[in-house]
């Protein structure tokens, strides 16, 4: 693509996003385009901002986890990353990786130390982990599919699990659905919206007590990859373009994208830029709403 061509892509999904809308003002800034910040990977994911609003992102088939910083310098943060797919930030800083290729959760200290959280259910491995987040109490829902070859598929499905706040128990939360992928939670930690990718559906589940799942609820006739929320309650899910659902389930906007999008997050200094992963690269889009912040409760401890 030459430079005039690339001109007229970028006016054109500035055309798209203004009147992408279709229920009342758009979350998107007027006049916003979305900008490529980086390209040339394989197949990108997993975007997670940390404190300072820089992006962490991985390149699943090269193995790699990378940062993108506020003053766009592109960095490798870990090599032979055991083909990390979704990432996520807890309270102290650690990066949470889901290592699809190596069937496990792990914990990224600021200086890439690896700490293993969860790499097997019922004394058998996981299939390969793809997505996850932290409730406000520290405990982790994250979503275990397979996604090409099926061999050496120990669990009886494709499931989704929760480990514990004191890290010492992982529980099997869903067992009914097709391939569970993307996952996302509201910030008072009584909501968890989980996307069945291989039912096309995305549910909203009660959180309970004790972290199991009650109330299961259609959320909407659409299944995703990743996805994320904003402080209105307003989850984005990703399928051939940004999706944008109120908290009822009902869609309020769309946002194109240059290359279909796998992942969302919301990141900056002020947590109102989107990010999106999608395939080999990454975007950005500035927005009218900040993304949410779950609301940490580090007294209490679930067992």
């Amino acid at each position: 693509m030459n430079a005039r061509q690339s001109m007229i892509v970028l006016a054109v999904l500035s055309l798209m996003v203004a009147g992408a809308s279709v229920r009342g003002e758009s979350l998107v800034t007027s006049g916003a385009q979305v900008r490529k910040l980086a390209g040339g990977f394989k197949f990108t994911e997993g975007p997670a901002a940390d404190g300072k609003g820089d992006v962490f992102f991985t390149d699943i088939p090269n193995s790699r986890i990378l940062k993108w910083s506020l003053d766009g310098t592109l960095s490798t943060f870990r090599e032979n990353s055991g083909r990390a797919n979704g990432l996520y930030f807890d309270k102290d800083g650690n990066l949470l990786a889901c290592e699809g290729g190596g069937r496990r959760l792990v914990s990224l200290t600021p200086d890439n130390q690896v700490k293993v959280l969860a790499e097997k259910y019922e004394g058998k491995p996981f299939n390969s982990l793809n997505d996850l987040w932290i409730d406000p109490e520290g405990g982790i829902y994250f979503t275990d599919p397979r996604y090409g070859n099926r061999d050496g598929m120990e669990q009886d499905g494709e499931h989704v699990y929760y480990l514990t706040p004191c890290r010492c128990k992982v529980r099997r939360v869903i067992d009914d659905m097709v391939r569970p992928n993307g996952v996302i939670g509201t910030p008072n930690g009584k909501r968890l919206y989980v996307t069945d990718h291989g039912g096309r559906k995305t549910f909203v589940y009660t959180i309970e007590k004790d972290g199991t799942l009650s109330g299961k609820k259609l959320f909407c006739e659409e299944g995703s990859d990743g996805m994320t929320i904003d402080a209105k309650g307003n989850v984005y899910l990703t399928t051939d373009v940004v999706a944008i659902y109120n908290r009822k389930g009902q869609k309020i906007e769309t946002i194109e994208i240059p290359e279909r999008p796998a992942n969302v997050t919301f990141g900056g200094p002020d947590r109102k830029t989107l990010f999106v992963t999608a395939r080999t690269s990454l975007y950005s889009i500035e927005m009218d709403v900040k993304g949410a912040r779950t609301r940490v409760q580090p007294n209490k401890k679930k067992k």
